[in-house]
């Protein structure tokens, strides 16, 4: 069999590639999608196609030969867009890093290098594959020459050619006659491709056909006559140059194994972390040195070296992800670079009764981790500390956490699990669970696996937390994020640990009467939903939905998906005011919702020791800085619903006891007033004003007191909305006005909060000029699109420019307050903080200490901010609906 050339045409698949795959950039804002579809079609062309021969040629920026025969060649290309620029050199890179000739020279196209190149392999009888779509390769086309088209997985051989062109050799004919508007060779006006092909195929060739041009009747003979130097002209246009002084031979394209640090640094540069994990299966990191502890002395021996070492890693193995559900199986422990050691504790695999018996093994740990003076690491060291304190440690000293470290860097990005951040950081592809437990009805539990499996397993967590908390540490230092990390980030730690294993208490009986009422109110829905269709359908399937609404009551199709018309949300609220179909659809969804997520599923969370509800605070899920909460989700249950109020009524305060809140007043407004320094605004709070008010009457030009509660109403939609950077569009469908009025709402706005539009200007300028912004106390996010090309994506990053600064530093504030509160709250005897729900601070308390604790916590929340003026709501009450 012949050897086989592959010859890829680089710059027509970096163009592809930019297209196919939108709005990929890394966390500093670098655009990246133009590499990374470069990247993932050559490893698959590789793959599944193996040369044993490999070159990939480009185009350069020099004008070449053609341009020399008609300066207009190519003159009606557009400029390449700002975000792909940066791309070309990196995809160079790429290639090079892969170990594969990377050709293009002065002068020439790539076309021209390939055509060369394929002719001499050809004479050598080699077989050659060009990848590539271009119809200007047809010509190139023969016996052991072909077209590949990755993108459409498409052949292309002297067939396919005949078939378009009559014939390979026909192939230059047809385009100079016709031109080629992409590639700006005039051919002659008015003659397509059909049309060449059918004088070609009545005269013959491409000179007979000029020469038969006095024959030809009509304006086509008049065209053929009037622009034969032209047809000429493009004929040696398209025509490729098979003899480009190319030094290179084919033995010198034999294809190499690729260089795997330059990949790596490449990929990690661009946050590629699934590229990363596929370039090696070798380990970066040194394993050699994980040992087992499994009697007192190595234990004893392990503590004095962490002590003498002065830092630790730490990593626990449990029974459940849930943590307040966790017990401990066994702990890894890592104080140095090249060593880690696994405590077995509750394994039941073959060998584990030589492990150390737990009570007797913590015993001697114990001191270790309860010692503040002695600084300890890990990733998502959260989950760590609730399970040590459940078994009766308090971890302290906590100083870092790989997981947040990660976030701080990359706060877009949506993955900061242990192996995601150690292959972007490390190029280390860290063992999976299911690689020592297995998958679905096989997995076994952490604690049936064997020691030695355990070991390394748990060994290798510890000694990635450890080795990347000390990078990550160096890289928040250079971007000046150090701050925020050690002094607000890693102590909230403590807190939410704190608050986490505390939880709430929840009263079943209030939700399972619930959701018998919402079961009925359902049914009551559903059948009216029935009425007003016409016809029964399910009301929770799209597919189903969309012919009731667009056909048979003919509502207009408002957006489309790959499956057809949308029913989402936002196309419901747009057709309501239509009919009254969709509104009833939509309160079945938020009434289902609530029955299926709050109602039916928060009694069995109940945790069965505690008879608490004990949610998790995500620290790194949202690109803002704000919390979030899970299993449950406690910050999206609906307040100004009965229903919702119905599920608040269910977190109880104990006996003798209230549930205290208190609630950050409008703070993202004031931010906003200081932001942007807005005299209006500012007046209106230093005054202590009702700020919705007072817009209500710049915007109506009336005094406040006289504005209607419907026109504040408008005017707090529109304060809030600005901050969103809401649209004209979309503020007249929430405030059910015609877009037109809408606009003059917002016009007449900035008008009277003139340093608000500034501000908003000023945000989306800096955000060009630098690529990311930041909150207050220097919270950083990269806007990629805000210089793109894409109008949407654009819109996007600069509504993002004006909302993270706000809305980034109103998370700030607040997690500084939870800091002061938890630090202060001991003061208070029985108070404890139990949940943070946006702005919003959920507490427990003795009925006869509430007001010792309303007075500490408001003025520790108001103080968390020197550099915004705060006022805080306080309420109380038996449950959660009272309290607020």
């Amino acid at each position: 069999m012949s050897d086989k050339l592959t010859l890829v045409d680089g710059s027509a698949y970096i163009f592809r590639a930019f297209y196919a795959i939108r709005h990929l950039s890394n966390s500093r804002g670098l655009p990246t999608n133009a590499v990374y579809g470069f990247v993932t079609m050559l490893r698959k062309l590789l793959r599944e196609r193996p040369p044993q021969a490999v070159a990939v040629v480009f185009d350069t920026k020099a004008p070449t030969f053609r341009h020399e025969m008609y300066s207009e060649y190519k003159a009606n290309r557009p400029a390449p867009p700002p975000e792909l620029v940066p791309q070309f050199e990196l995809v160079r890179r790429a290639v090079r890093a892969f170990n594969l000739p990377c050709l293009e020279l002065d002068g020439y196209e790539a076309d021209d290098l390939i055509a060369t190149l394929a002719r001499r392999a050809q004479l050598s009888g080699w077989q050659v594959e060009i990848v590539s779509s271009d119809k200007d390769l047809y010509q190139v086309v023969g016996d052991g020459v072909l077209l590949f088209d990755p993108l459409k997985d498409r052949e292309i051989g002297p067939q396919q050619v005949k078939q378009r062109f009559g014939s390979v050799r026909q192939a230059v004919d047809v385009m100079g006659l016709a031109g080629d508007a992409g590639d700006n060779v005039p051919g002659v006006p008015g003659i397509g491709e059909k049309t060449a092909l059918k004088l070609l195929a009545q005269y013959g060739s491409f000179d007979n056909v000029l020469s038969a041009a006095g024959t030809i009747k009509g304006k086509l003979g008049e065209r053929l006559r009037e622009h034969e130097q032209q047809a000429r002209l493009s004929r040696k246009l398209v025509t490729l140059d098979y003899h480009v002084p190319l030094d290179v031979d084919l033995d010198d394209l034999a294809l190499c194994e690729p260089d795997q640090q330059a990949l790596h640094e490449l990929f990690s540069e661009l946050e590629f972390d699934a590229l990363l994990a596929t370039i090696s299966d070798a380990k970066s990191v040194d394993q050699s040195n994980y040992r087992l502890i499994l009697d007192e002395s190595q234990l004893q021996q392990v503590v004095e070296q962490i002590r003498a070492a002065g830092r630790l890693s730490v990593d626990t193995e449990t029974s459940s992800e849930r943590p307040m559900l966790a017990k401990l199986v066994g702990v890894s422990l890592c104080w140095e670079d090249e060593s880690a050691a696994y405590l077995p504790l509750a394994h039941d695999s073959e060998g584990s009764e030589r492990q150390l018996e737990m009570q007797r093994a913590l015993e001697i740990l114990g001191p270790l981790l309860r010692d503040p003076a002695l600084p300890k690491v890990g990733h998502n060291i959260k989950y760590d500390q609730i399970v040590f304190a459940n078994a009766g440690i308090e971890l302290r000293g906590v100083a870092g956490d790989s997981m947040l470290a990660s976030y701080l860097l990359a706060p877009d990005k949506r993955q900061h699990n242990l192996s995601e951040v150690a292959i972007s950081t490390l190029g280390h592809r860290a063992t999976s669970y299911t690689d020592v437990c297995g998958k679905g009805k096989a997995q076994i539990p952490f604690a049936a696996v064997a020691l030695d499996t355990a070991r390394d397993y748990s060994c290798e967590d510890a000694h990635l937390s450890w080795l990347l908390e000390q990078q990550l540490s160096e890289r928040l230092e250079q971007q000046g994020l150090e701050s925020l990390y050690h002094e607000l980030e890693v102590p909230l730690i403590d807190v939410l640990a704190r608050m986490e294993r505390q939880g709430v208490l929840l009263e079943r009986s209030i939700l399972e009467r619930l959701s018998i009422e919402l079961a009925g109110s359902l049914e009551i829905l559903r059948a009216k939903i029935y009425r007003s269709a016409g016809a029964e359908f399910n009301i929770q399937s799209p597919k189903q939905i969309a012919p009731i609404l667009f056909e048979k009551l003919g509502l207009p199709v408002i957006k489309k998906t790959k499956t057809g018309p949308s029913t989402d949300v936002s196309v419901l609220e747009q057709l309501a005011p239509l009919h009254e179909l969709p509104q009833m659809l939509l309160e079945y969804r938020s009434m289902s919702k609530l029955k299926g997520t709050y109602a039916d599923a928060l009694p069995g969370l109940i945790n069965p020791h505690t008879l608490r509800i004990h949610t998790s605070f995500n620290m790194t899920s949202t690109a803002t800085g704000r919390l979030s909460s899970s299993d449950p989700n406690l910050q999206n249950i609906p307040v100004r619903t009965p229903e919702g109020r119905r599920i608040r009524e269910a977190f109880i305060a104990p006996p003798g006891c209230v549930l205290l809140c208190a609630d950050y007043s409008q703070i993202e407004l004031r931010i906003m007033a200081r932001l942007s320094g807005d005299a209006g605004m500012c007046d209106a709070f230093e005054r202590g004003q009702d700020v919705h008010r007072r817009t209500a009457g710049e915007i109506f030009d009336k005094p406040p007191d006289q504005v209607s509660d419907e026109e504040r109403r408008r005017a707090k939609t529109i304060n809030f909305g600005i901050i969103y950077g809401i649209s004209a569009f979309r503020l007249g469908r929430e405030l059910g006005i015609e877009v037109g009025e809408a606009k003059r709402f917002m016009d007449r706005y900035f008008e009277r909060y003139s340093g608000v539009a500034r501000y908003m200007e000023q945000q989306v300028e800096q955000a060009r000029e630098h690529g990311y912004v930041e909150t207050l106390l220097g919270r950083r996010r990269a806007l990629p699109d805000i210089n793109g090309r894409d109008h949407n994506m654009r819109m996007f990053a600069e509504r993002v420019a004006v909302n993270t600064p706000i809305q980034g530093t109103a998370a700030d504030i607040i997690k500084r307050a939870m800091l002061e509160v938890d630090r202060e709250i001991g003061r208070v005897q029985g108070a404890r903080m139990l949940l943070q729900v946006h702005d919003e601070l959920v507490f427990e308390v003795p009925q006869e200490r509430a007001d010792e604790l309303s007075q500490l916590v408001v003025g520790l929340m108001k103080s968390a901010s020197s550099e915004v003026p705060i006022e805080v709501d306080v309420g109380r009450g038996r449950n959660w609906a009272e309290a607020h």
